[in-house]
């Protein structure tokens, strides 16, 4: 079981399989007033870094699931380095359906809602771990500017523009599901570029080391066209953010 080999190359060298930045992620668990102690679970964990450096900051508690091999274990080795693999545990695992046996203070998925099978029904699964007061996070698109075709849509790898919302409709479906928005931190085009372009010297230094791969013309490709592709699109029409939501 993993995900495709492809985002395994493209974001090996990734802490953050997201645009949020190490500070923005610092200030998420800042604005939640996560306590000592507190349990977090993290569907979609990737190399764990949400995890490890909120147990070294604020002493909580928590649970990664994840289904790259590799940045499990990145995320495992990430945890000694901090000193917090007391406190963390990364599993290998498909993500979806899977429920806490202990309820936690805060559930979150971010980024990657397709284990849910969209917004709503992710949430819907976070909320079965979660706590009485407890804090749901999604991380999700939406759109900083409306794109005006469809092809614009699916340059920014989307499907098509109902993919995503504007931020103010997105709020809007998270009233309309029954949660409070009570924090939120957005993502800028300077974590855009963190997240994105940081892929760029990766493919580089993989194609120079492994020149006769079965992946090596699709790196290749894409190394090529990326940078146009992001620059014109991803960075000037998609925005990012985790939310925080509370069931009324």
């Amino acid at each position: 079981m993993d995900i495709p080999r492809i985002f395994n190359i493209t974001e090996s060298a990734h802490r953050i399989h997201n645009p949020i930045t190490p500070e923005k992620l610092a200030t998420l668990g800042a604005a939640l007033r996560l306590e000592s102690g507190a349990r977090v679970l993290d569907l979609g964990s990737g190399s764990g870094e949400m995890l490890c450096t909120w147990a070294r900051d604020h002493g909580i508690i928590g649970v990664g699931i994840d289904m790259s091999q590799l940045f499990s274990e990145q995320a495992k080795r990430r945890a000694e380095e901090l000193g917090v693999a007391a406190q963390v545990k990364f599993i290998h695992d498909d993500a979806a359906g899977y429920v806490s046996d202990e309820k936690v203070s805060v559930a979150a998925c971010i980024g990657a809602t397709w284990i849910g099978g969209g917004v709503a029904g992710t949430i819907e699964l976070l909320a079965r771990s979660l706590c009485a007061g407890g804090i749901i996070l999604i991380g999700e698109p939406y759109w900083r500017q409306f794109p005006p075709t469809e092809e614009v849509a699916k340059e920014c790898h989307a499907n098509s523009i109902s993919d995503f919302l504007m931020l103010p409709e997105l709020l809007a479906s998270f009233d309309r599901l029954g949660y409070d928005v009570v924090e939120m931190v957005l993502a800028d085009q300077d974590g855009w570029d963190r997240y994105e372009a940081a892929k760029w010297l990766t493919m580089r230094r993989w194609l120079e080391a492994n020149p006769d791969d079965e992946l090596a013309k699709d790196i290749r490709a894409k190394l090529t066209s990326e940078p146009g592709r992001y620059a014109a699109y991803t960075r000037e029409y998609l925005g990012w953010g985790v939310f925080a939501l509370m069931p009324r």
